[in-house]
């Protein structure tokens, strides 16, 4: 596991000469906002994912997106995710890192796949918080 971490580090160090910049949707309403008019340009090689926050309020569902640096995505996702009920005062934060992907839910398919968290898979996600804050001290 932790030459899997080390390698992605120095990948990720290694790739800092180049520039990078994604697309995401950004705004903030009750609405899960898709239109062109919301899509903007992250900020390149800072804001290198899209961010999706999804509140539920007395008064409905409420979504925030934007761009996001992933260090503060990631640490924000995984602090909040203890909190991500569906219920009322729910606050549900994603991380994402291809265009456009906080836009809204895409229909579930029909095959009866299991898409739950695993242990790996938290396990793993936590293995990428500590990458990306090695990076961001050594690199």
């Amino acid at each position: 596991m932790w030459l899997l971490a080390l390698s992605a580090l120095l990948l990720l160090c290694s790739r800092t000469g180049r520039a990078l910049q994604i697309q995401c949707y950004q705004c903030e309403m009750t609405e899960d906002c898709a239109a062109p008019e919301f899509i903007v340009n992250c900020t390149v090689n800072v804001q290198d994912m899209c961010q999706k926050e999804v509140l539920v309020k007395e008064d409905g569902t409420h979504y925030r997106k934007s761009c996001a640096s992933s260090g503060a995505c990631l640490i924000a996702s995984a602090g909040y995710q203890q909190f991500c009920t569906g219920k009322l005062n729910s606050v549900c934060i994603s991380c994402c890192n291809t265009p456009l992907c906080n836009g809204p839910k895409q229909k579930k398919r029909s095959h009866n796949s299991s898409t739950a968290p695993t242990a790996h898979s938290s396990t793993l996600g936590l293995s990428l918080i500590l990458v990306l804050i090695l990076r961001a001290t050594l690199c």
